[in-house]
């Protein structure tokens, strides 16, 4: 064995005894014995080396934190508690300080060209974002007449893309969003 795959595999069995791969790792050995390692195999060559285990989601006193907050909105708002926790843990994994590449802040990921039509001054104060984030959702719910994946997909991808489809958006983030939120929405209301 070369000192080369030597090392390549070292580098791979130490990501392993990481406790959880980073994504999954594909291997092939070419005709002239190198070996060829990859997460997007480019052919049928490729044998899965190391399977990516699946995200747990995370338990119920993991996301306790903002329990009461998102009580108060689901008092105020009438959206539901579980549907607020799962657009939160799909938006941020509940990181108050989060900011996405596009800019939006906070827990719910507000954009900030919406922080003064939802009452949020602080979007890093958890309290301003998620009442700011389940008005802006409760406004899509009633846009979408309470059609669930359609104001999920207003709220990732933009009432404009939903209005011009007339349905969830053919993005591939959107619909995976909304996948996501509704999986998890279904998991919370079974806690």
């Amino acid at each position: 064995m070369s000192k080369t795959i030597g090392i390549l595999l070292f580098v791979l069995f130490s990501i392993m005894g990481m406790g959880t791969a980073l994504a999954d790792i594909y291997m092939f050995i070419d005709s002239d014995g190198i070996v060829h390692f990859t997460n997007v195999p480019t052919s049928t060559d490729y044998k899965i080396y190391i399977k990516e285990k699946p995200k747990k989601i995370k338990s119920q006193s993991d996301t306790q934190e903002y329990d009461d907050i998102i009580r108060k909105a689901h008092k105020k708002y009438g959206v539901e508690f579980s549907l607020i926790k799962a657009v939160i843990n799909v938006e941020s994994s509940f990181n108050p300080n989060a900011v996405s590449k596009k800019g939006a802040k906070g827990l719910m990921q507000i954009m900030p060209d919406n922080f003064e039509a939802l009452f949020v001054k602080d979007p890093f104060n958890p309290s301003q974002n998620i009442m700011g984030g389940v008005l802006y959702l409760r406004k899509l719910l009633r846009r979408y007449e309470h059609k669930l994946p359609l104001a999920l997909a207003a709220y990732n991808a933009g009432p404009e893309a939903v209005d011009k489809y007339r349905r969830v958006p053919p993005y591939k983030e959107t619909q995976n969003y909304v996948r996501k939120v509704m999986k998890l929405y279904s998991q919370y209301k079974n806690f």
